[in-house]
């Protein structure tokens, strides 16, 4: 019997835990990006400064495994379920549309996410403070301010009457609790609101175009990571058809819309990194309450007031966490 067959059935009659190469492999996370990964640089820094936190550093001694869908949501769960069968540890989901899909995939990986809304109402978790399930993680303020979005316009363009919502119908959940919320601002505001509809790059065009057939005289983009990942191509169409634009993300007010009001991001990455080291270190994501940011900021592009042609009031100016000029 040669030398290491006889070691291996010895260990095993003795009890001994056997080291395989399996077993001794870095552990793999999944990261499940809805966009492009240009875009996510900031995130994934504060996503493996969190990461390091617990202990762990990217090709050293934890291996992740990205897979990105380039804005088709569609694509979502097949690639969920390809890191499923490459057995990863744990499941990073930095989108809503991500967090759903990898949750119709698997109850059994931990899930680790970053949503724009409440995980609660979204189905995702039981309560925040515990989980229950195989999945924790972060949100912020983005879907529950949606309405002061509205207002805020309203501030802005205090004698418009017409304001449209444009919404992504491949992100169901969080286009229906958008479109209600804002519906009900509006009443209340006396606001007359159209609800356009943009999934792909061309719709895009045709969204503006109706817009200004509709009269429509400001945009809310609502929460989504597709509209995210187009904040300059927004942007552009925004400021081609004078159209003040008010979204939940600071990067499309940076990048030439009129308004952004929602909370920062690279807090809550810093946490999808501390909790997936933490779950690698054996903590139960049940019992990880999901971390919530709560502060919202208003930033405000004075440079694109100035090309459209809207005069923006002192008091909103006043009021700015930050201006573009």
């Amino acid at each position: 019997m040669r030398r290491r067959r006889f070691i291996t059935l010895a260990a095993t009659a003795m009890g001994w835990p056997l080291v395989t190469r399996a077993q001794r492999r870095a552990p793999i996370i999944g990261f499940v990006g809805s966009d492009s990964p240009e875009l996510y640089t900031e995130r994934l820094r504060a996503f493996r400064l969190g990461l390091r936190v617990t202990g762990f550093m990217e090709g050293q001694n934890v291996t992740i495994e990205y897979r990105w869908a380039e804005g088709r949501n569609d694509q979502l769960r097949a690639l969920t379920a390809d890191l499923v069968r490459r057995h990863a540890n744990v499941i990073v989901t930095p989108t809503t549309p991500s967090a759903l899909a990898a949750k119709a995939i698997t109850d059994v990986i931990p899930i680790v996410f970053f949503v724009a809304g409440d995980p609660v109402q979204l189905g995702l978790v039981v309560s925040l403070g515990h989980p229950g399930g195989n999945l924790t993680g972060a949100t912020t303020l983005t879907l529950e301010v949606g309405a002061k979005r509205l207002e805020l316009m309203h501030e802005m363009l205090p004698t418009a009457k017409v304001i449209a919502a444009l919404i992504n119908p491949t992100s169901p959940n969080l286009a229906e609790i958008q479109t209600r919320d804002l519906q009900a601002a509006a009443r209340v505001l006396g606001l007359q609101l159209h609800v356009l509809e943009a999934s792909t790059d061309d719709e895009f065009s045709r969204a503006f175009a109706r817009a200004r057939e509709l009269g429509v005289q400001g945009l809310v983009i609502t929460s989504d990571s597709f509209f995210f990942s187009r904040s300059e191509r927004l942007a552009v169409l925004a400021t081609d058809h004078k159209l003040p634009t008010i979204s939940g993300f600071r990067e499309s007010a940076a990048a030439g819309g009129l308004m952004s009001y929602g909370g920062g991001l690279a807090e809550s990455f810093r946490w999808l990194g501390v909790y997936a080291g933490q779950i690698l270190k054996g903590d139960n994501p049940a019992n990880l309450p999901v971390q919530q940011s709560t502060k919202v900021e208003l930033v405000i592009n004075f440079r694109t007031a100035v090309a459209i042609g809207v005069q923006v009031p002192p008091a909103l100016i006043t009021r700015a966490d930050d201006v573009v000029e």
